[in-house]
């Protein structure tokens, strides 16, 4: 038998996320920006969702976001960290500690399954929606926004650049994040019908980039890579990442930019009343077509 796949320690993420958790309203600025986008997209679903179950739920900022919207009538949260958890929880919906990687649902239990910016972190992706499509019901709608390849694009750069010159080497110090073009076909391998992904970019200023690494660490999302030197950085090399990040990417005021990458995933579970596949070739399909209205913006399509 295979060894499992191990990208991220998952226990130093949940130690990671749970230290994160006590101030984590201080940082969670990204969090609630996708929660909204997630929640607009919800509102273009004509139809409700009895179950719904809020995957990596942090500490509530999309049932916060939810609240008498998206056609959810019962929001389970369920997050990686207890103390992330136990934070959400505070909110009055039902709550607990679950790893994404195993979920503890019984089969069909879910009409609505939502994650905002978790699911980057798991090991196993494709076993992962291979969960999610067994615990929704048929016709149920998986919802999902996580951070893809581009993220954080300007603080690997320079931390490339500043380990090549300093210590004639490079290791990953920022973690990996999926391809936009590789998950509409995981969707389809996981069984999902008319799955739609699309990519938008999130660009923060920041006054230096030691207020973007005070964030990474408020929102728990420093990096996490298994294989990572278990060495801390040199004095020097990281004083030279951080003027070279100063550098490349300050603007005319002196901020530098950030950028986070977000990619947004739409399936359903099959169910024979759902319209066909387009044949290869036809025109491509609007996410407005896929969630049930005639308007919205051109995105990536897998038929």
């Amino acid at each position: 038998m295979a060894d499992p796949i191990r990208i991220f320690d998952r226990s130093l993420l949940r130690k990671r996320r749970d230290r994160a958790a006590p101030e984590f309203t201080a940082h969670d600025f990204l969090i609630r920006d996708v929660a909204e986008r997630l929640a607009d997209r919800l509102n273009d679903v004509t139809r409700r969702f009895p179950m719904a179950l809020d995957l990596g739920c942090h500490t509530g900022e999309l049932a916060d976001t939810l609240h008498g919207r998206g056609g959810i009538e019962t929001l389970v949260q369920c997050d990686l960290s207890p103390r992330m958890a136990a934070k959400a929880a505070t909110n009055g919906q039902p709550t607990l500690a679950a790893d994404e990687e195993w979920l503890p649902f019984s089969d069909a239990s879910f009409d609505l399954v939502i994650s905002c910016l978790s699911l980057h972190w798991v090991n196993d992706l494709p076993g992962t929606l291979l969960q999610i499509r067994r615990v929704l019901k048929p016709d149920g709608l998986f919802l999902c926004a996580m951070l893809g390849g581009e993220t954080l694009k300007e603080l690997r750069q320079a931390l490339a650049e500043a380990e090549m010159a300093e210590e004639n080497g490079w290791s990953p110090r920022v973690s990996p994040f999926a391809d936009v073009r590789d998950l509409g076909a995981l969707l389809q391998r996981a069984g999902f019908a008319l799955p739609v992904v699309d990519a938008d970019m999130i660009n923060v200023a920041y006054g230096d980039p030691m207020r973007l690494l005070a964030d990474l660490r408020g929102m728990g999302e420093t990096n996490a890579v298994a294989e990572q030197r278990k060495t801390l950085t040199r004095r020097a090399t990281m004083l030279h990442a951080l003027s070279r990040y100063q550098d490349l990417f300050a603007g005319p005021e002196g901020r530098v930019a950030a950028t986070f990458q977000v990619l947004t995933m739409t399936a359903w579970t099959p169910h024979p009343d759902q319209p066909r596949p387009l044949a290869p070739g036809s025109a491509k399909a609007s996410l407005a077509d896929v969630l049930g209205n005639g308007h919205g913006k051109i995105a990536h399509n897998w038929e």
